[in-house]
This record gives C-alpha cells, sequence and structure tokens, in this order.
C-alpha cells in the first residue's frame, strides 16, 4: 500500500538540482551526477518511504529540435535494460502544470546513461537506438527504484546541452561528490588546456538557460512537485 502522506521522492543529480526540488511534501535525493553511488543511496532504503517517485532535474539534448531551457516530461525511460514506462497519470499532471510555463513542454522518452555522453556522434548514436529525446544519468536508477517497491514513476528533465553540441571533455570531472561545480577541476582543466574560455562561456550561458526554466517549472508545480496524492 502507498502512503498517501509520505513525500514524492525526488531524484536528482546536481546539488543544485536537490536544493531546487526540495520543499513541501518532497524528500529530494542525489549523488553528484554518479549513477552508481546514486544506486547504492536508494539500495540502503529500508522501504520506498514515499508516494512518488520523480526524477528531477537537467539532461542533454538528443532530439536536434530541442533548445537549452526546453523540458521533456518522461514518457518512459529507456537505458541497456530495456525501457521503463512512466505513470500516464503522473506525466499527465506534470503536463498539465507546466502548459503555463512559457517554456516548450514536451513528452517524450528518456534514455538513461551511466556513462556522460559528451560528443554529438554519442549523441546521435543514441538517439538512433534509443528514440529518447534527452538523456541523464538518473532517470533509469530512479525509474528502476520505483518499479521495485511499486510506486509510480515520473520525469521532469530540462534540456542544457542541445544533440548539436559537444560538452568539454573536463564536464564529466568538474562536480564533487556531493553534486557541487569543484571549481578547482575547472581551473586545472583550463591551465592545463583541456578547457576553453569559449566552451566555459557556452556551458556558462546554457546552464543558466536549463536552470532558470527548471526554477520556473519547480514553482508552477508547487507542493509534492505536483503529484496528486495517491488514494488510500
Amino acid at each position: 500500500m502507498i502512503d498517501p502522506t509520505a513525500p514524492v521522492l525526488a531524484v536528482t543529480g546536481l546539488a543544485r538540482e536537490r536544493r531546487m526540488a526540495a520543499g513541501e511534501g518532497v524528500e529530494a535525493v542525489g549523488a553528484g551526477g554518479n549513477p552508481h553511488r546514486l544506486r547504492h543511496l536508494l539500495d540502503a532504503r529500508v522501504s520506498a518511504g514515499c508516494r512518488a517517485v520523480v526524477s528531477f532535474g537537467i539532461a542533454g539534448g538528443l532530439d536536434p529540435s530541442l533548445k537549452p531551457g526546453d523540458v521533456v516530461v518522461g514518457t518512459g525511460v529507456v537505458s541497456e535494460d530495456g525501457r521503463r514506462a512512466a505513470d500516464l497519470d503522473l506525466s499527465a499532471a506534470l503536463l498539465n502544470l507546466l502548459s503555463g510555463s512559457g517554456a516548450r513542454v514536451i513528452a517524450a522518452d528518456l534514455a538513461g546513461v551511466d556513462t556522460a555522453v559528451l560528443s554529438v556522434e554519442g549523441k546521435t548514436d543514441l538517439r538512433a537506438t534509443s528514440g529518447a529525446a534527452a538523456v541523464d544519468m538518473e532517470s533509469h536508477v530512479a525509474a528502476s527504484f520505483a518499479g521495485r517497491h511499486g510506486v509510480p514513476f515520473a520525469a521532469l528533465r530540462v534540456i542544457c546541452d542541445p544533440a548539436g553540441q559537444a560538452l568539454p571533455a573536463f564536464a564529466a570531472q568538474a562536480l564533487t561528490a556531493d553534486g557541487e561545480p569543484d571549481i578547482a577541476a575547472v581551473f586545472f582543466a583550463f591551465a592545463r588546456g583541456r578547457a576553453r574560455l569559449g566552451d566555459l562561456m557556452r556551458l556558462a550561458r546554457d546552464s543558466n538557460a536549463a536552470f532558470a526554466s527548471l526554477g520556473r517549472c519547480r514553482a508552477r508545480l508547487g507542493p509534492g512537485l505536483g503529484i496528486p496524492a495517491a488514494e488510500r
């Protein structure tokens, strides 16, 4: 039985996503963009302890038509283990609440991966094999956790880096274990010639657009991330 008084569990990667998701009726967790650490964190829970699971944060674009700030409400998550469908009622609730957010909002599958997809070629290949509109490193872990515990799953992801744009190679290592930006790692990459000023400026611009859109979405969702309470 799902406890209708339990919080919604928001599964995030970055510390900024976790802070943004937290609020009334929401328990937010994250593991610094590390899906292996996230699995251990979720596996340590004796019970689900929630009435729904929502993957919440930013994502990389796979659909070439999507731009930074565009919103994807997941219809399912495709990973190497197959496809897990999102809960239709929860997804519909999110779509309804976000319809007037001012951002482009689509319903589409997400791809979940354990290793960051940095290159344009990698994104193109993943789009072809998965059919997904965006990719992140938490949604597949969150969906699997929800499935094991029999609680509904939904996903809300905002595009940061578009399909036609590669991420700098240092980006995968530029986070602390808690999901905060690792300034020292960024400085080291820049000093060693592994990062260019133009790349940093473009990434900052796209991140700002993504988080501004994510913040607007969060404000519209309100308590419990807008997820209706399950009936007793």
